[in-house]
């Protein structure tokens, strides 16, 4: 079989950790964000990570 290329739109948004876990950003932080609670926008500044169900999914891509 032969390689398969790095899918770019999820390379872009998806970054793999030494051990393994992927972190994916959340959504809901680029805009409006003035009306949301402080408390809300530090902890959408936090990575989040991926289930092994879609680890499993996009790892060849990635």
């Amino acid at each position: 079989m032969p390689k398969l290329k790095t899918h770019k739109g999820v390379a872009k948004v998806l970054k793999s950790r030494k051990g393994g876990t992927i972190t994916i950003g959340h959504p809901g932080q680029r805009h409006n964000t003035g009306k949301k609670d402080s408390q809300h926008n530090r902890n959408m500044r936090e990575k989040g990570s991926l289930s092994r169900a879609d680890r499993r999914r996009l790892r060849d891509i990635i």
